[in-house]
């Protein structure tokens, strides 16, 4: 597994790095002193896990992690323990206090782990395509949809909001939990709001800050970010 440790301390990363040589399932590909290098780093490095401080200089980690259109397994290294149930909120999976101990440190490896091959399990499920049949519940009213027909969903808070026909429900659910389910090859994640059908795609353009606007059968339109639009050229190309 691919590894960034942030943290604007450089002794704290060197430990850090220094304990995690006793780890050899995980790799450290970089360090970052901040947020802002965080984040090139991620979109250059794509890494599977982060080892992340919360007070920097700057942009604290969780917001680096809202930046994000997708998150990396996230174990937080801090001195402060009053972030704990925050840091649970945006669903990390761990919660390291500083100094960090190598005994510690093992819980936390063991835990991504854990996770890593979970994941690994799902991956192998069948992926939800645009053959498949899903049942959508908003209040009193229920819907028994084709997924061809649902051109995209977006991101309202801890709801998704889905759009097919004239219809717009509501499902409590996150976007990164919605993401793993569905078959890239048929729905893209286009931004941290988004996820498009892309047989609607009708029309691409560029748009601010190389990003992309796409347009879907319809009228809809969305905005690809910066971040996604080079994989989503390569995907809508021969």
């Amino acid at each position: 597994m691919k590894a960034l440790v942030i943290d604007d301390e450089r002794l704290a990363r060197k430990e850090l790095m220094k304990l995690l040589e006793a780890h050899p399932s995980i790799e450290v590909v970089g360090e970052a002193a901040n947020a802002d290098e965080a984040e090139k780093m991620i979109e250059e490095l794509n890494p599977d896990l982060l080892f992340l401080d919360i007070q920097m200089p700057g942009r604290t980690g969780f917001q680096l992690l809202e930046s994000l259109d997708s998150v990396p397994m996230v174990v937080f290294t801090t001195a402060y323990d009053q972030y704990a149930l925050k840091a649970f909120e945006v669903n990390a999976l761990d919660y390291v206090l500083k100094p960090v101990v190598p005994e510690r440190l093992s819980e936390a490896v063991h835990k991504v782990m854990e996770k890593e091959r979970a994941k690994t399990g799902r991956a192998n499920e069948k992926k939800l395509g645009l053959e498949d049949q899903v049942f959508v519940k908003d209040g009193e009213r229920c819907w028994f949809v084709s997924l061809s027909a649902v051109r995209m969903f977006e991101s309202d808070g801890n709801y998704i909001k889905v759009y097919f026909d004239n219809n717009k429900p509501m499902i409590h659910k996150s976007l990164n939990a919605l993401d793993e389910k569905l078959d890239e090859r048929a729905f893209f994640r286009a931004s941290r709001k988004h996820i498009v059908n892309l047989s609607w795609v009708e029309g691409i353009e560029p748009w601010f800050n190389g990003g992309l606007m796409v347009r879907l059968k319809g009228g809809d339109k969305v905005e690809v970010s910066r971040r996604q639009a080079a994989k989503f050229k390569d995907m809508m190309s021969l």
